[in-house]
């Protein structure tokens, strides 16, 4: 379980999270609010990548204050733009990067490689230079080069921002197959159809907390 305990965080002198007290396990958790309301924040908390000013942030009982690189091998994130997430020029590269702290052999990472890419759709990709790519595959060689890490949790801050609906589609679908817990941020509320839970935030706080249903409704009313 993800345990979020008596956060706040402040950035540039202004809170922008206050009194956030929740605990994360199911399998698919929605998480939206307007510009602003501190959603991509809280889910910059959840693997380390922000550390609360007050309160604390755990998975599986590893601190991300203390724990953070523990912490990383079980949330992996997912950003709005693949430019910010994918940094070697070609696809193959890239992908294998992330591996080469972890123990493997060249062949053993190149079967890994090889075995992702075909899983996300991307076989023959591998020798491909990721900016010749449409946003669509670069999305989804950063999200293979998530994946290939084997998390248990994947966070996903506004994934689908700059695809159209086709690549949205895609990226979802790849999504929804995963066997990893989801933490999903999105301003596009029909992505949420079918998930555990919504989380809706305004002005920093979580001021609903429930089934999709209830949680958009709750949201339309501070976003109509």
């Amino acid at each position: 379980m993800i345990a979020v305990e008596g956060v706040s965080l402040e950035r540039g002198g202004r809170r922008v999270l206050s009194g956030i007290d929740l605990g994360l396990n199911e399998r698919r958790i929605g998480v939206v609010g307007a510009n602003g309301s501190g959603k991509s924040s809280f889910a910059r908390l959840l693997n380390g990548l922000l550390l609360p000013s007050e309160g604390r942030v755990s998975v599986g009982g590893l601190d991300t204050r203390r724990q953070a690189k523990e912490v990383r091998r079980k949330v992996g994130f997912l950003f709005q733009n693949p430019d910010n997430q994918v940094v070697y020029p070609t696809v193959g590269e890239d992908l294998a990067f992330g591996l080469k702290g972890r123990g493997l052999d060249k062949a053993e990472i190149a079967d890994r490689v090889a075995t992702t890419l075909a899983r996300f759709g991307l076989a023959g990709f591998g020798d491909r230079l990721v900016h010749e790519l449409s946003g669509g595959e670069r999305q989804m060689v950063a999200l293979a080069g998530v994946m290939i890490l084997e998390p248990e949790w994947l966070v996903l801050d506004e994934p689908t921002t700059l695809l159209d609906r086709k690549n949205t589609r895609t990226i979802m679908a790849t999504v929804g197959a995963l066997p990893q817990k989801v933490v999903l941020v999105t301003h596009d509320l029909t992505l949420l159809q079918g998930f555990d839970r919504v989380l809706v935030f305004d002005d920093g706080r979580i001021v609903e907390d429930a089934a999709p249903g209830e949680a958009i409704a709750a949201y339309l009313r501070i976003v109509p």
